[in-house]
């Protein structure tokens, strides 16, 4: 007995971590780490196990001793709504330049050009060109919403983060980088930071330690305006919807919502006037079951559309 409890647990937190559980919604991984579930999180597997699949000693399988282990939920249907156009949003020229300039370090010792330009898969990129240095260290460069201050230390890398090069006074060839983080709109960042990328050594002079900011660059942003037919609105808390609101755009709408216990998806789509639809696209990484349409406690789901 205590074997087949010990496995009961081990299977129940190896499949926590590789799969969706009892409708739970996975959203923009790896930016965040996944949340606790609920208390009453359920297992509702979406396929017989194969006859391959591990099984213990009574020739249970691992997807029935999970099942076994968890407190069920009540199934729920699948939301009904009447049809709505599917969400959409304008696009931006490709190459179109929404941020450029030249970077110099305060002694003068590195020197490079960026831009940054809408890209193809209605995204943007930085474009690094000419970058030369004169310091015995590889450095590199990151977009960050906070600024730091020359002489400080990089608590994290940002948005396009490169390493540019190390010592050269012949200007290096053009880098492009996704900017990963930016969403539709990158204008919230605030400065292009370079910093030395060097490894630890006791001989460099602590200002071209690793992670010393050497530069940091203001930004001046021209995105074009976009439009959009996804306009979610608070409408409060309401049944199978009860959870927050921790921030706003700039115009006041909800930008992002975290799930409470026992949040259904079609209710808080209906909470802030939109569609299953216009929440999975503004969240494609959501998921739920069929007749289990719970939300996973503690996410926090995107709602500003710029910012998909």
């Amino acid at each position: 007995m205590h074997t087949r409890t010990t496995r009961i647990a081990a299977v129940a937190a190896a499949l926590a971590l590789t799969t969706t559980v009892g409708g739970c919604s996975l959203l923009r991984g790896g930016q965040d780490a996944l949340p606790a579930p609920s208390r009453s999180t359920s297992a509702t597997p979406t396929s017989t196990p194969s006859a391959t699949a591990d099984t213990d000693a009574a020739g249970q399988t691992e997807a029935d001793l999970l099942r076994e282990s968890a407190s069920p939920r009540p199934p729920t249907a699948a939301p009904t709504e009447a049809p709505r156009p599917a969400p959409t949003m304008s696009s931006i020229p490709p190459g179109t330049v929404v941020s450029e300039g030249d970077v110099a370090s305060p002694k003068g010792s590195v020197h490079f050009h960026f831009r940054v330009v809408a890209d193809q898969d209605d995204r943007f990129a930085v474009q690094y060109s000419g970058f030369t240095s004169t310091l015995p260290v590889p450095v590199s460069a990151s977009f960050l919403r906070v600024t730091p201050a020359v002489g400080d230390g990089m608590s994290h890398i940002g948005d396009g983060d490169q390493q540019l090069g190390g010592a050269t006074t012949t200007p290096g060839p053009t880098v492009s980088v996704p900017m990963a983080q930016a969403g539709h709109d990158p204008s919230f960042l605030g400065a292009l930071v370079t910093y030395s990328s060097a490894t630890p050594d006791a001989a460099l002079p602590v200002e071209i330690g690793p992670g010393k900011v050497l530069a940091v660059t203001p930004l001046s942003w021209s995105v074009p305006a976009r439009t959009t037919n996804v306009h979610p609105t608070d409408s409060g808390a309401a049944p199978n919807a009860t959870g927050t609101v921790p921030s706003t755009t700039a115009s006041g709408a909800p930008a992002s919502y975290v799930v409470a216990p026992d949040d259904l998806i079609g209710d808080v789509a209906a909470r802030f006037g939109l569609s299953v639809s216009d929440l999975v696209w503004l969240n494609p990484s959501l998921t739920v079951y069929g007749d289990q349409q719970y939300l996973f406690e503690g996410t926090t789901m995107n709602l500003d559309p710029l910012r998909r």
